[in-house]
């Protein structure tokens, strides 16, 4: 297991609000290595063209990721934020909702590195997103 403490979802899904609650993101599932959250596929996630903007997969991936290494490090001393994020979109989605399942790649003490792959309702691969999270030490930003 990589995590610090055990992972509490419902304390996950009970954070003030920030981008992945507008966009309803939800965390569902939890393993000794991987982190999987869900994001409904409604009208504000669209593109003009009606299927999932590749900027809301990205938002998810980001969410799952940068979650994942707050729970495997100290929060007390450390922050983790993004570094780079990657996205290659596979599949168009219209409807009903996305998965991400987030693994570790690397968990050194700066940076982490994750893997994040989304999926639609079938269980087929819609996205592969790859994101690099640094470890700061902890500070207030005003």
């Amino acid at each position: 297991m990589i995590w610090r403490q055990p992972v509490n979802l419902e304390s996950l899904n009970n954070a003030p609000e920030y981008m992945g609650t507008f966009l309803n993101i939800q965390f569902t599932g939890v393993t000794g290595n991987t982190l999987t959250a869900t994001m409904p596929v409604t009208q504000k996630v669209k593109q003009p063209y009606g299927i999932l903007h590749g900027g809301a997969s990205v938002v998810l991936a980001e969410t799952v990721g940068s979650y994942a290494s707050a729970l495997v490090m100290d929060p007390a001393v450390s922050m983790a934020v993004g570094l780079e994020v990657n996205a290659n979109h596979l599949k168009p989605v219209t409807s009903g909702a996305v998965k991400a399942v987030c693994s570790p790649l690397h968990l050194g003490r700066k940076t982490h590195v994750w893997d994040i792959r989304i999926y639609n309702e079938q269980e087929q691969l819609t996205c592969i997103s790859r994101l690099t999270v640094a470890i700061i030490p902890k500070q207030p930003f005003e």
